[in-house]
């Protein structure tokens, strides 16, 4: 049976990562491979969005993904999962960059100077612009190492532990992220810093043998209010204490207030959306249906338009940032209704193989 506050949690939290780039491209913090400030402001307060959802939006679809998978293998072989998931999350990410995300790349190594370095040889310009092509696409690589991990650790356990999960208490959670917080510091490689395998796997098997349980789940929507309050409070002292530092990389994102207020927010975003947004209408259906599409073609609207637009500054900042929001939703739309209706693109880039 489909979990429809699954499905919601997915989409909304795809939507705010499409957001959270807008703000991410123009940032004052100094995060690198960006356009960066764009604006006369001394402090652009609005960038504290980043700090509030950075934190836990990524751990929060791997756990949804990691639950995903395990309602994934009640139905089908491990084979047939592999096979599929090879399909929709590893030929994006490697037919796909040479089908159409080198396009992204492109832009990508424009904003780094390698495009217009001299000094380049051409073979190592295309090599560059091929592999920065990725972009935001490494949330599939890892998806794809962890689905094939979890058929065989589904193998080994044949159960066991996810029988024993589906009893885990309210003090568990709570006690849970200090798992997190040691999870946070094993993994991390050293120069991509998205890449943060530890976290992330466990993210990934919280999902698959805790959060599959709706014995769990109920727990989340009893104690909604508790989690919120504490995200709550621990997002404001994250945010107090290091607005203006680069929050994405170390020691920042290994910190306990980084990696605790990651935790209690997907706790509360779970049992918020558990208790309050387990239904479904038209405008949900839609959205949920095309949450593939927005996430793996929205950065290139908004990126473009940083690009091409804003850097060489032909309008003012603020038109900037709509422009990019606009085009980072309506771009990943268009470009999703046209590629999922040709046969080779819509395998090669979205990893489907029919229209949908």
């Amino acid at each position: 049976m489909r979990k429809i506050y699954l499905d919601n949690i997915r989409w909304v939290t795809v939507v705010l990562v499409v957001i959270y780039h807008v703000l991410y491209m123009y940032n004052a913090e100094g995060i690198v491979g960006t356009l960066g400030k764009i604006t006369d402001l001394k402090v652009q307060y609005y960038d504290a969005y980043q700090y509030i959802v950075y934190p836990w939006f990524m751990m929060l679809l791997f756990i949804v993904s990691g639950a995903s998978a395990r309602y994934s293998l009640n139905t089908h072989t491990g084979k047939e999962f592999i096979k599929s998931r090879t399909t929709k999350l590893l030929v994006p990410v490697t037919v796909g960059l040479f089908a159409f995300q080198f396009i992204q790349g492109y832009i990508n190594i424009s904003f780094s100077g390698i495009a217009d370095n001299p000094d380049m040889p051409v073979p190592g310009k295309v090599f560059a612009c091929i592999a920065s092509g990725i972009g935001v696409l490494w949330y599939l690589q890892m998806l794809w190492i962890f689905s094939l991990a979890i058929v065989l650790i589904r193998s080994i356990d044949r159960d066991r532990l996810w029988d024993k999960c589906r009893k885990t208490p309210f003090w568990a959670l709570l006690i849970m992220g200090a798992f997190v917080y040691l999870a946070g510091q094993v993994g991390n490689t050293p120069i991509i810093v998205v890449y943060r395998f530890g976290l992330y796997f466990f993210a990934f098997l919280l999902g698959y043998f805790v959060f599959s349980h709706d014995e769990v789940i109920e727990v989340t929507r009893k104690y909604f209010l508790l989690w919120l309050f504490i995200a709550a409070a621990l997002g404001t002292a994250f945010v107090i204490t290091y607005f203006g530092q680069n929050y994405a990389d170390n020691p920042i994102y290994r910190s306990p207030l980084f990696l605790l207020y990651g935790w209690f927010g997907c706790l509360a975003m779970i049992g918020g959306f558990a208790k309050y947004f387990d239904f479904e209408n038209g405008f949900t259906k839609w959205m949920s249906s095309h949450s593939w599409g927005l996430y793996i073609f929205h950065y290139l609207g908004i990126s473009a338009v940083a690009l091409f637009i804003a850097k060489p500054g032909f309008v003012p900042a603020w038109v900037c940032y709509l422009l990019s929001l606009v085009c980072g939703f309506g771009l990943a739309y268009g470009l999703n209704y046209v590629i999922s209706g040709l046969p080779f693109f819509r395998w090669a880039v979205l990893g489907i193989k029919r229209r949908t």
